[in-house]
């Protein structure tokens, strides 16, 4: 009987256990559903991305930058097939591991190396390097085992084919940086995305540089390519078709030589520009494929500062050719007749101080033709004197002077029209009287820059029609394979009466037929012009050729032609060379010369400059005392 009960109590006791094992078995398997309902149901959406981006990237197309040509259809810039080099991080568990291994494979510089990983996002993709040569791409390809992540894309690579000719104009490429991705007028690039920086890169960039396609990949473990499963083709970039004539801007950067200077031509009809050169230049290619930093940081020191655009951004003293402005003064302000004589005798005594003319015992009595003529400074002396600096201001500014002309290139700077208020609220002193003398013949306080006064010149041929100068000519769309014209440029009427520009042509005409650039004589065409002499150093004695380079006076001289109908107006200023009249002059009248030819279906002989190149470069000061 007990060892029955017993038996009972031992199997209640089993069935007890078992329920409890029955319960905890069905628990177990509850909690594993609803954990595959989790992993499968809920969150499978998201595993299934992260399983897909473990076999896949994104690898991102770069489109084909837009063409530049210049107004005849010659290639200006234009893309070269390139090897880039990149690394997918998400795919580099070591990164000195790789950063070691690509110094020591490829040479690269572990400094550039680490700078570029820096800050990078986790699962970023980098640009390591552009332009690989195949012998770079081959030990690459060669060693893709312990280069893990990196990956070789062909793309583009711009070219610039006529060298650094018209360099300033065109600019160059380079990779994006850190703070441009962040801006707006950026988003949607990625780093490494190739930008304009500089020149008409910069300023039609977004133009130019087309949409970027992609291309989805399958990869293996080491994050290399192991088959395409998508391409979204890119979208090249818009080709541009500039106003620049490459002809004229070869042969004007040549007549430069090594000198530092500006020339501007552009025509006075509608503000497109045939000329902007500017020299020492650079070479946009080398700077677009990467210059090493020691390169880059000579580049920027140079002390002749090739990279400033000269045309727009140097400011010098305007010197006479400010006279053109300051004839229009006196007339529009009737300061005095056109007809009014004034006595010359070398200089204009003022207070204690005698402001000298640049002939020594003066021009005797001149009217305003001859004033302009002759480059009178004592006649501008007295009447500038007679108006005062605000009135001088007033006309300078109607001109576009001490503001920005609006051509669309970048960092354009807008020269200096003084006033008594700008000193005031810039040096904190008064205006003083003799100082509107110094301003009369564009020296003092005045500067202006080379574009600026080739708008001055173009809109006193033009009856006082203002234009703004452009650099496009036309666009060609690449979606559509449309050319479409580019409108002309705003103009506005400078509000000064027809009659006293008919004047100030005439003393502009007297100045090349009689005057002070007799030199720019041209028997292919007539020729109006002024030169100009600006002053770098204020007092100096002596003989040109004993003054350093540095001190000497910088040349001016600005031209339109043909006189009766002008179309086109030419700016040189050539810096310490001395007088615009045998300095400028010469290489004004072979520009014009040469535009003649080439409108009328004629060609240069490639030697013909080279004689008057030489010879006004390197004895230009000596050849005449004119102003």
């Amino acid at each position: 009987m007990l060892e029955s009960d017993q038996q009972a109590n031992e199997l209640v006791d089993i069935q007890s256990r078992l329920i409890l094992i029955k319960v905890g078995l069905l628990l177990l398997i509850a909690l594993l559903g609803l954990r595959l309902w989790q992993l499968q149901v809920r969150d499978g959406h998201e595993y299934q991305e992260m399983a897909k981006d473990n076999r896949t990237r994104s690898i991102v197309l770069e489109p084909a930058r837009g063409l530049l040509y210049d107004r005849h259809g010659q290639l200006l810039a234009n893309n070269v097939p390139s090897f880039n080099l990149y690394v997918s991080l998400e795919d580099v568990n070591d990164r000195d591991a790789l950063v070691s291994e690509l110094t020591t494979r490829l040479h690269f510089s572990e400094k550039d190396l680490l700078a570029k990983f820096k800050g990078a996002r986790r699962n970023a993709t980098v640009k390591i390097k552009g332009g690989l040569s195949l012998k770079e791409a081959a030990i690459v390809e060669s060693h893709r085992l312990t280069l893990p992540g990196t990956f070789i894309q062909p793309e583009y690579q711009r070219k610039y084919p006529i060298g650094g000719y018209a360099s300033h104009v065109i600019g160059y490429v380079g990779e994006i940086s850190e703070a441009k991705l962040k801006e707006q007028e950026y988003q949607g690039l990625h780093q490494g995305s190739m930008v304009g920086q500089y020149g008409v890169e910069r300023t039609y960039d977004k133009a130019l540089r087309g949409v970027a396609g992609r291309e989805l990949l399958e990869v293996d473990a080491l994050g290399h390519k192991k088959q395409s499963i998508s391409v979204r083709k890119p979208s090249a970039g818009d080709d541009f078709y500039l106003t620049l004539d490459i002809r004229l801007q070869r042969l004007a950067e040549d007549l430069l030589h090594d000198e530092a200077g500006a020339v501007v031509a552009l025509d006075p009809r509608d503000g497109e520009v045939l000329v902007l050169a500017s020299r020492p230049s650079f070479d946009p290619t080398a700077i677009s494929g990467g210059l090493p930093f020691a390169e880059w940081k000579a580049l920027l020191n140079d002390k002749r500062h090739p990279l400033t655009n000269r045309a727009i951004q140097g400011q010098y003293p305007p010197g006479s050719t400010f006279k053109i402005v300051m004839a229009a003064a006196v007339l529009g302000s009737r300061a005095a007749l056109g007809t009014d004589e004034l006595m010359c005798a070398g200089g204009f005594k003022f207070g204690r101080r005698t402001y000298r003319d640049w002939k020594r015992g003066g021009h005797g009595a001149v009217e305003l033709v001859d004033a302009l003529a002759q480059s009178c400074d004592v006649y501008f002396y007295k009447l500038g004197n007679r108006m005062g600096i605000e009135t001088i201001a007033s006309y300078s500014r109607q001109f576009g002077l001490g503001q920005k002309t609006g051509i669309d290139l970048p960092s354009e700077r807008s020269g200096l029209v003084p006033s008594a208020d700008w000193k005031r609220r810039v040096k904190g002193e008064p205006w003083y009287p003799g100082e509107t003398i110094s301003v009369s013949i564009g020296q003092g306080f005045m500067t202006a820059t080379p574009i600026q006064m080739a708008q001055v010149v173009a809109a006193t041929a033009m009856n006082g029609r203002l234009v703004t100068p452009r650099l496009v000519h036309a666009i060609r769309k690449r979606g559509t394979g449309t050319m479409e014209a580019v409108e002309p440029s705003s103009s506005r009427q400078i509000p000064i009466p027809p009659a006293v520009f008919t004047q100030i042509r005439e003393g502009l005409e007297a100045v090349v037929t009689k005057g002070t650039a007799k030199r720019s004589q041209s028997s292919l065409v007539s020729i109006a012009g002024k030169t100009g002499t600006a002053q770098v150093v204020a007092l100096r004695s002596g003989p040109e050729k004993d003054i350093p380079k540095e001190f000497r006076d910088h040349a001016w001289f600005v031209a339109y032609a043909p006189v009766d109908r002008p179309t086109i107006v030419v700016v040189v200023l050539a810096e310490h060379m001395g007088h615009g009249g045998s300095a400028a002059a010469p290489i004004a009248k072979e520009l014009i010369e040469a535009h003649v030819k080439f409108t009328s279906g004629g060609d240069l002989d490639q030697g013909e400059h080279e004689e008057t190149s030489e010879s006004l470069l390197e004895h230009g000061p000596e050849l005449a005392n004119d102003e």
